[in-house]
């Protein structure tokens, strides 16, 4: 047990790895929706590829959206309103009536016939129109059944009565009569009427309701053993339905029972084979960010976003896939890491989602095409005219792709779905968040953008003032490092931004004791002739763990501090020391030799370089080019011989380069120019 123990801690990183590596997969895994996938690619208006498609199973023929939605519609136009008969409403109007006639009939002379006759007439006409009832407004539907006595009475359009038809009815039937002094009486009916039908909403919807639920989502069956299609038949439109429904009922009928398993176990290898492509990428072509565990996690935990977002679009709003900012991923990894890297990681992750979403082939041909636009076009994000430009061509990208595979579909250009553009427009918003998002990586991994290197450049940071105030010598030859440096990276294509900050900051360690360094002693005494050798070379090599922690304790990046710690790497310092030999033959070596480490990577081998050539060309007098020139060799040669470059991702051709460039530089500084006349 204690044996098992050591060897996980001694491999502590490398298991790591394995459990973020599962995890991954796991989640992946997870993520991706419950159903099997359809073994056959087919797209309408293309052939089919494969040999003849007959049923495997009994399946219905599923109907199209659109067609439930006409359904849908054609229902809703016809739906039946239904009323309620309010009785209360008619016995209140007849008793009202009755009311206002007897007092009629009191103060005005008509003949018992004529009360009777007019009475009676008053109780037809009211019972005829209150038997199908009023209603208060003219219903808009042609279909109508009225509630009246716990029955469903249909009431036909010609009979839809309003108050005022009502009242019209009236008219007539007492003018049949042929009476005289009607005309009271019928004012008494016709000024008493009011509807009696209320609309009952509850129960039209439900009646509504129960209608749409009777849709049949179906339209004929297709048995076992019949053809669907031949191989080189065109996929016409009632074909592309019928393998639509095949492979809907398919991927249901897969996920039940043992079969789960099976497509789990499907997923999962694919999935894990995909991710160990990316290990192996890492550890072959990026070893350095391999054996960074922080930078590992934070490209599987971008992968794994990317992933999440995605199949959750495809099981709620499959239609807007699109909107997804998929380009953000290599947009990101390209600004912490490399464009390799972006575009490599992007491809595994499309070809991830191409086993959920649909139309895969059309999905990863636009996702890679635009993953491969963001690479060409996304530099120098810490621009931000870069940044919208690129996603403006990203954003074409996606239309033009769209045009050429609707027209390849189609045929034409008609049905174009035109809220497309509206999802590729709102996919190129979204991709412009990369910027905070950096940001918040940047403070959530540790990790170190253009944007901050940007920031870190500037002169007027506050850590760069002190130095230019407590150390203004050592300021000034930051500065002239920096030019030197950032021109060597340019020329061999390193991160020119990177190695310019590194070289700002990798002497701020001797703000600690400025005038024991000579670009900062303004005077003739040097403090040093005061102290032995040992105890001054003590203080020279001191100013590197001196620049770490004034660094730190000033929230400067790692991989800014990672310049300080190596710009002298494991070199001697040789003057102090040759002073001590004359004191002591045996002299020990170590005591006045950097702690290192030594350079491990090209930046940090140029600015190393860099440092050596510029502090020591203030010793040259009269230089001239073949001075210069065997002045630069020398030095960058000494380092070589020391195994300085050993751990460094740089050539011999690159080393060439560089010391190339310091030569050109150092001329032009050291140019004499012609002396004018007094």
């Amino acid at each position: 047990m204690g044996k098992t123990l050591d060897n996980v801690y001694r491999h502590q990183s490398l298991v790591y790895k394995y459990f973020l590596y599962v995890v991954s997969v796991a989640l992946i895994v997870f993520f991706f929706p419950k159903g099997g996938k359809f073994k056959y690619e087919f797209q309408k208006g293309k052939p089919w590829q494969y040999e003849n498609l007959y049923a495997p199973i009994d399946f219905s023929i599923k109907k199209s959206q659109e067609e439930i939605a006409e359904e849908q519609q054609s229902i809703r136009n016809g739906k039946t309103d239904y009323y309620t008969y309010d009785d209360g409403v008619v016995s209140e109007v007849g008793q009202i009536i009755e009311n206002e006639l007897s007092t009629l009939f009191q103060s005005e002379s008509y003949t018992s016939q004529q009360k009777r006759i007019l009475s009676q007439t008053a109780q037809d006409v009211v019972a005829e129109i209150y038997e199908s009832g009023i209603f208060p407004e003219k219903p808009e539907s042609k279909s109508v059944i009225v509630v009246k006595n716990n029955e469903a009475l249909p009431v036909s359009p010609n009979k839809f009565l309003l108050v005022e038809s009502a009242k019209q009815l009236v008219g007539e039937r007492f003018s049949a009569l042929r009476m005289v002094g009607i005309a009271p009486v019928i004012g008494i009916v016709q000024n008493n009427l009011k509807s009696n039908l209320l609309y009952d909403e509850d129960l039209t919807q439900s009646a509504l309701n129960d209608e749409l639920s009777k849709i049949s989502y179906t339209r004929g069956e297709v048995a076992q053993g019949k053809l669907i299609i031949a191989k080189g038949e065109i996929v016409e439109a009632e074909d592309f339905k019928v393998l639509n429904s095949l492979k809907d009922e398919y991927e249901s009928e897969l996920w039940l029972g043992n079969n789960y398993y099976f497509i789990l176990l499907g997923y999962t290898i694919l999935v894990a084979l995909v991710l160990i492509m990316l290990f192996l990428f890492l550890k072959r072509y990026r070893y350095d960010i391999y054996r960074n565990n922080n930078k590992v996690t934070f490209i599987f935990f971008n992968i794994l976003l990317m992933v999440l977002a995605t199949t959750l679009m495809v099981k709620h709003y499959e239609d807007y896939i699109y909107v997804v900012p998929l380009c953000i991923l290599p947009l990101i990894l390209k600004n912490f890491f490399d464009a390799r890297l972006g575009l490599f990681a992007h491809v595994l992750t499309v070809l991830i989602l191409g086993f959920v979403v649909p139309n895969s082939f059309e999905y990863i041909f636009l996702q890679i095409i635009a993953g491969i636009v963001t690479i060409l076009t996304a530099s120098e994000l810490y621009k931000r005219a870069n940044l919208f430009i690129s996603v403006g061509q990203i954003t074409l990208i996606y239309i033009i792709g769209y045009f050429a595979f609707h027209a390849i579909h189609e045929g034409n250009l008609e049905n174009i779905e035109w809220v497309l553009f509206g999802v590729f427009v709102l996919n190129g918003l979204l991709t412009l968040f990369a910027q905070p998002l950096i940001y918040i990586f940047e403070k959530m991994f540790g990790l170190v953008s253009d944007v901050s290197l940007l920031e870190l450049s500037d002169t007027n940071s506050k850590l760069l003032k002190e130095l230019s105030d407590k150390a203004p010598g050592t300021f000034h030859h930051s500065l002239q490092v920096a030019n030197l440096a950032e021109a060597a990276a340019n020329e061999i294509g390193a991160n020119a931004m990177l190695v310019r900050v590194g070289a700002l900051y990798h002497d701020v360690g001797k703000m600690e004791h400025p005038t024991y360094f000579t670009e900062n002693q303004i005077t003739s005494v040097n403090p040093h002739d005061d102290l032995p050798p040992k105890e001054s070379a003590k203080i020279i090599i001191e100013h590197v763990i001196n620049g770490i922690e004034i660094a730190r304790k000033n929230n400067i990046p790692d991989r800014i501090i990672d310049f300080i710690r190596t710009h002298h790497g494991t070199t001697l310092v040789y003057y102090f020391y040759k002073k001590q030999q004359e004191l002591d033959q045996e002299a020990n070596e170590e005591d006045f030799r950097y702690p290192g480490p030594i350079p491990f990577s090209r930046e940090t081998a140029i600015l190393m370089m860099s440092d050596a050539v510029e502090a020591a060309s203030k010793s040259l007098k009269n230089p001239t080019f073949p001075i210069i020139d065997e002045f630069v060799e020398k030095i960058v040669k000494g380092q070589m011989q020391a195994n300085q470059f050993l751990n460094a991702n740089i050539t011999l051709k690159e080393i060439e380069m560089v010391k190339k460039v310091l030569k050109q530089k150092l001329t032009n500084i050291y140019h004499l120019r012609v002396e004018y006349p007094e």
